[in-house]
This record gives C-alpha cells, sequence and structure tokens, in this order.
C-alpha cells in the first residue's frame, strides 16, 4: 500500500514498466544519467529497484521518470543511505528528463543537476546554487588556444607520445589504468574503483574517447560516456586521470582537446546540438574549456 508521502509525491502520476520508459526517452530525449540502459544497468548493479513513473494526461505519455523511493533513480544519497556509498561514478552528471516539451509534469522526487531543458517540461524546479561546465562549441574557443593545444598535441607526438581509442582495450584494461591514473593524479582512490572494471564493463557501448600513451605507458585518461537523444547528443565527462611526472606536455589538456573536438565533429556529422558535460563548475581548467551553465533542484 502506498504510504502518504508516496501519494503526494506521485500524485498525478502511474507506474509503468521499463519499456514505456525508454520508449519516453527515444521520443523526448535525456541525458547520460537518465539514458535507460544506464538506469537498468547500475541499478541493477546497485540491487535497488527502479520504480518508472509516467506523466499521461489525456491517456499519452508526457513524461516520464526513473525512481529509487523519494529521490530520481541512481541518487548518491540512496547510495549511502543503503551502503553502496560510491558503488559507481557519474560525476555531477546533467539530468535531462524523457518530457515533453509543453509537459509541465509536476517534479516532486529529489534531484540536483537538473538541465535548464527540463524547466518548461516539469514544474517544481528550484534553481541551484551551482552551475554545470558545458564545453564550448570549438569556434568559442579563440584561435590561440586552438593553436596551443594542436602545438601540445605536436610536442607530445615528437617525442613519441602515441594517442589509442578506449575501444582498442578492455574493459579491465581501461579500469587500471584509469584507478592507477587517478590516483596518481589526485592522491587519492577513485570513486567507484573496486568495481570499476565491472561498471565501465556495463557502460562499454557508451565510452568514447582516447588514452595518452608515452613510452609504452598511459600517461592521460579520461572516462566519457555519450548517448544520442532524438534532439542533441549527451555527453558526461565523469573524470580522468594523468600521470603528474609528464606535466610538461599538458596531457590532460591535450586529452581533453582531442576528446572534445571528436565529440563535436560526431555530433556536427549527425547535425545534432551537443550536450558535453564537464560536471560541476568548480575548478579552474573547466573555465578554458566550458561555459556555466545554470541547473535547478527539487
Amino acid at each position: 500500500m502506498l504510504n502518504r508521502f508516496q501519494g503526494w509525491r506521485e500524485r498525478g502520476w502511474s507506474p509503468v514498466d521499463a519499456s514505456t520508459y525508454a520508449t519516453a526517452w527515444q521520443r523526448y530525449g535525456g541525458s547520460v544519467a537518465t539514458h535507460p540502459l544506464v538506469i537498468e544497468r547500475l541499478a541493477d548493479l546497485a540491487g535497488i529497484p527502479v520504480r518508472y513513473l509516467a506523466w499521461q494526461p489525456q491517456g499519452e505519455v508526457k513524461a516520464a521518470i526513473a525512481t529509487w523511493g523519494r529521490d530520481l533513480a541512481l541518487s548518491k544519497d540512496v547510495l549511502k543511505r543503503n551502503d553502496k556509498k560510491g558503488l559507481f561514478d557519474l560525476g555531477n552528471a546533467e539530468l535531462i528528463l524523457p518530457a515533453a516539451v509543453d509537459a509541465q509534469a509536476p517534479l516532486r522526487h529529489r534531484a540536483r543537476y537538473l538541465s535548464a531543458l527540463n524547466e518548461s517540461r516539469f514544474s517544481g524546479l528550484k534553481l541551484q546554487a551551482e552551475q554545470l561546465a558545458m564545453a564550448r562549441t570549438p569556434e568559442e574557443l579563440s584561435k590561440k588556444f586552438r593553436y596551443n593545444q594542436r602545438r601540445e598535441l605536436r610536442l607530445l607526438e615528437e617525442a613519441g607520445g602515441v594517442v589509442r581509442a578506449v575501444s582498442e582495450f578492455s574493459s579491465v584494461e581501461l579500469a587500471a589504468m584509469y584507478c592507477d591514473l587517478f590516483q596518481r593524479r589526485w592522491g587519492f582512490p577513485a570513486t567507484g574503483a573496486a568495481r570499476m572494471a565491472e561498471v565501465i564493463e556495463l557502460l562499454r557501448d557508451l565510452l568514447i574517447g582516447s588514452v595518452i600513451f608515452l613510452n609504452d605507458a598511459p600517461i592521460a585518461i579520461q572516462l566519457v560516456y555519450r548517448v544520442e537523444a532524438a534532439e542533441w547528443i549527451s555527453v558526461e565527462y565523469v573524470n580522468g586521470g594523468v600521470d603528474p611526472e609528464t606535466r610538461e606536455f599538458s596531457p590532460g589538456s591535450v586529452l581533453s582537446f582531442l576528446n572534445t573536438q571528436s565529440a563535436w565533429e560526431h555530433a556536427r556529422a549527425l547535425g545534432k546540438p551537443l550536450r558535453f558535460s564537464f560536471g560541476r563548475a568548480d575548478r579552474e581548467y573547466k573555465d578554458r574549456w566550458c561555459n556555466p551553465v545554470p541547473v535547478f533542484t527539487v
């Protein structure tokens, strides 16, 4: 039986199955962290069942959400409450929920980093103090900046650096490189390190980007996931690792250049806008690559 609070939260919404949610996502769009495959596989890994809800005035699905109790699915708070803190890492991901542009569905489940794209689609959103960092278009980066990035890449290659696609490596290899380089860069273990290979394998089809090697050793890697929605491409740059001993070559910056440029090329080839999120706008290096954008909370 629904408790009183659940009844209040879900007022006007009705339970649906995963395939109804997936159909709504394909129709109305979403982001990496709301993608049906991401939700299904990571919720399964966490062992926390998902309750899918649809907003269907006049019997037509106008919006859909995936929930964990009073929060949206994959919430860090719910993981924490279930003693699963840090089980997987999606960073502070941009949340775009599948909904018709004019849905105005009442959102009463707790969430943060809700994209401004949700604004006309849902009611109940409040502007959040923090912002997200969204990658600028190549044209928004100065000619000097782009020239310097290409120069750094050339110097790295002249020193024996090699760029290899993530698709060349197994999930176990990628996890090992990422966890090692993250630890070296930050001095503490990566979130989700214990299950990293498993998570990468679950989301393997969405992983994009490259790994930079120098003298046959990996020196820079980023966890970047991409999904294609009906009207845009959503890319989430979760985090990265670099070997601090190779700082003279700026491998992290070179990799950001390579990964963002290839993502722009891919999106433009499909004729779709790109939403390449660097997560929370909280570090100086993100200012060089991104524009801060407003986000919302419930």
